[in-house]
């Protein structure tokens, strides 16, 4: 397995986030976290990026435990983490919040390279390249999200509400983005409270719910699962 989250348990004060979750992520593939508000997947993916330090459980990247690791040194490790509500450098342009992406590459001279990849895959971005990040739309900001997460050059991609506060028509491009970032080589896991969409291009998927894993399997099978159905499918 590429990713192991092993019986893991956060705390946030007297509250239990997680209670003894577990997740496995092999490479090349899309798992999808579903789950109501709160149920604990957001902590999770934070948890793997070392932005939060749990109380016990392991997490294991490529065999390697990354649980006292420094989330600097997980990203150079190949992981990097597309945060809830997009989270650019809103005063800075675009170029210069893709540049930020490649921070701690030593290879200065693929990044120019790689940039021109980001701008091959989302052509609007390079329209405003040199527009403050500030004044984009909501969905050109969450490809700007993803293509600084892109420029650390990611074996893994973690991926936190991508459609949040987008139009329907938006949330079919960027998981159409998604789906192709995948098809390129990049492992993801992927946290959406659109259980359809989520679900329609996840290889498997774990149902959480207040900080427990209830379901997983193919993500299929979950999508006729009557269970899922009725609680994050609304049928």
């Amino acid at each position: 397995m590429l990713l192991e989250i092993k019986d893991l348990h956060v705390s946030y004060g007297a509250i239990r986030a997680l209670k003894g979750v577990s997740v496995q992520v092999g490479e090349g593939e899309i798992v999808a976290l579903i789950g109501a508000n709160g149920a604990g997947k957001t902590t999770t993916l934070r948890t793997a990026s070392g932005l939060i330090r749990p109380q016990s459980g392991d997490i294991t990247y490529k065999g390697k435990s990354l649980i006292k690791m420094p989330p600097h040194q997980i990203v150079s490790m190949g992981i990097s983490q597309i945060p809830e509500g997009r989270k650019v450098f809103t005063r800075m342009t675009v170029l210069e919040n893709l540049e930020m992406g490649a921070y701690i590459r030593k290879d200065k001279d693929n990044v120019k390279a790689d940039i021109r990849n980001i701008f091959q895959r989302f052509p609007r971005l390079e329209e405003r390249k040199h527009q403050l990040s500030g004044t984009l739309s909501g969905g050109e900001q969450q490809m700007l999200a993803m293509g600084r997460a892109l420029m650390s050059q990611p074996n893994l991609l973690l991926m936190d509400e991508p459609s949040m506060g987008l139009a329907p028509m938006l949330v079919q491009e960027i998981f159409t983005i998604i789906k192709e970032i995948n098809q390129t080589g990049t492992t993801i896991l992927l946290v959406e409270q659109n259980a359809h969409m989520a679900l329609s291009i996840a290889n498997r998927a774990y149902v959480l719910e207040t900080g427990e894993v209830v379901l997983a399997g193919p993500a299929q099978e979950l999508a006729n699962d009557p269970q899922v159905q009725k609680a994050y499918l609304g049928e």
